[in-house]
């Protein structure tokens, strides 16, 4: 079967170069010219990856991500020709998988491609037996990707669930951000340790808005992060 990407740029001169260099390769390629056509053909069709430009007209490549996190973990592949750190950290921040700055060689354009795929298909392919894990409150179903609290489901992003899951399965460890970043992305992104920041911002801002009435991250001073231990029960 061919792998679909969707191709989602305003420039119809970059649309043009990437369905070019994405057929050379035998991939499927679907284009949306504006943000809001791509979230109709997200809903409408499954892809393998897609490629989403972040400066656009109508509804900018963040907004685009982030609609689309609430219902697919598709990877996601940040375009832009803005190179700032603090721009790098707010995509990855908002659930984008990776992120690359125009111009760029083919070469590298295909390669992340195939690593996001391969990334993907492997953490579906080897997730090991479900655990769920209970605290007061709050419950991580891993192989449905599941957070419940006060038993309502609550929508975490493919990288904030992950994060927490990490977190809670090793609760007698913190990590440094460094370690997450590798864990969470599988040394394949090299960018600014902070974004882990923001993740667990995001965590924390939805436990609470959800009626978690304790804080599941805790700041370890001086190191990073840790699970906040709260009478862990297991059941498989």
């Amino acid at each position: 079967m061919k792998i679909k990407v969707l191709v989602v740029d305003d420039e119809w001169n970059m649309r043009n170069l990437l369905r070019i260099y994405l057929m050379k390769e035998g991939f499927e390629v679907k284009e949306a010219a504006t943000g809001h056509e791509a979230l109709v053909l997200a809903m409408q069709h499954s892809f393998d990856v897609i490629l989403l430009d972040v400066m656009m007209p109508d509804t900018d490549g963040w907004q685009v991500c982030k609609k689309i996190r609430e219902h697919s973990q598709v990877p996601i592949l940040m375009l832009t020709a803005r190179s700032e750190t603090k721009d790098k950290v707010h995509g990855l921040g908002i659930g984008a998988d990776d992120y690359l700055t125009k111009p760029f060689e083919s070469e590298e354009l295909i390669a992340r491609v195939y690593s996001l795929i391969r990334r993907y298909t492997i953490s579906k392919m080897n997730a090991p037996p479900e655990v769920k894990l209970h605290y007061p409150e709050l419950s991580i179903h891993p192989e449905g990707r599941e957070v419940l609290i006060r038993n309502q489901p609550v929508d975490f992003t493919q990288k904030e669930f992950d994060l927490l899951l990490t977190l809670a399965q090793n609760n007698h460890r913190a990590y440094s951000r460094e370690e997450l970043v590798e864990r969470l992305w599988e040394y394949d992104y090299h960018g600014e340790s902070r974004v882990i920041d923001t993740h667990v911002k995001n965590i924390r801002e939805k436990a609470h808005k959800a009626g978690l009435s304790y804080n599941p991250v805790q700041t370890v001073w001086g190191i990073g992060y840790k699970f906040h231990q709260a009478g862990e029960q297991h059941d498989s």
